[in-house]
Order: C-alpha cells, then structure tokens, then sequence
C-alpha cells in the first residue's frame, strides 16, 4: 500500500471517531451577545475557524472544574484558527464576574442574560459544549461534564483543524 493511501485511511479513521454519528452537521445558529469588555460579539466574527461554544454558569461545580481546562486548550489551539466562546447563561452576570475575577480565563466571556442563544442550541444541561466546524456546520455537541472528557474535545478539535 501506498504511503499516501495508508497516511488518507488513517486520517479517514481518525476522523469517524472523533466526529460523533449525530454529527451530520447542520448550520450554526448565528448570534450575537455582548461581550465581558462590553462590546458586542458574533459568531460570524470567527467564520472559518473550528469554535467551541460553551454554555455555563458560576453556579454549576463541573462548569468550574471544566473551565481552566477549556482555558489550556484555547491557549493550545487559537494560532491554529481555533477559538472558544464561553456564554454565560444566567439573568445576572455579577456572579459570573466574580468567579471569573478570582479564576480567570484568557477566552471570551459572552453574556446570554436572556437565554436566547441557550435556546437556539437547545441547552438542556450545564455545561453545554458545542464544537463548530470551519464551515460554520455544528459538528459535535456534548452535554454535561465529567473528569476526562476534555479529551472527546481535543480530539474533535484535532480532526476540525485539520480539514
């Protein structure tokens, strides 16, 4: 076999288990949400980039526990055209402002205070991670947090990145 067959199948495998079954990717919803520094953001600002959108909120333990991992990996990936939102879902953000003042993130921090957008991506559970591919087609969508499954993301976003 040739080395460049071998080097596609292996890719090809690569991607079907990381790219969920459900993945057959529909359109993002667009939107638009003000941002932490107070300047309205929007998901066609990042089109052509693997996004990771993360649904949270300060009241929720495995959102805390997950966050400065999600963190590590922005600051990993986004010179590779990754980017990750979190949007904090709750009708007042002055308990989200704490928490981040004493664990801050380097990502940005959207406000959903009228559960719009929570609603377009139909979040059932804190957190909600959904991972966007470079064609704006939502390509993986993960409810909850448990140790480890920072991992299903990377790969996720391993095989995006590369397409």
């Amino acid at each position: 076999m040739n080395h460049s067959i071998a080097r596609a199948a292996l890719l090809a495998a690569i991607l079907a288990l990381a790219l969920p079954a459900w993945a057959a990717a529909a359109p993002a919803p667009a939107f638009t949400l003000m941002s932490r520094s107070g300047k309205e953001v929007s998901l066609e600002q990042f089109k052509g980039d693997v996004v990771m959108i993360n649904f949270w909120a300060s009241w929720c333990g495995p959102c805390r526990q997950e966050m400065p991992l999600l963190d590590r990996i922005y600051r990993k990936y986004k010179d590779f055209g990754f980017t990750l939102i979190g949007v904090n879902v709750e009708p007042d953000s002055k308990a989200a402002n704490t928490w981040l003042a004493a664990t801050p993130v380097t990502y940005p921090i959207l406000y959903d205070t009228r559960s719009k957008v929570s609603k377009l991506y139909q979040v059932q559970a804190m957190p909600t991670t959904v991972i966007i591919d470079r064609k704006g087609m939502v390509r993986y969508v993960h409810r909850g947090y448990l140790p480890g499954d920072e991992n299903g993301y990377l790969n996720s976003i391993r095989a995006l990145i590369v397409q």
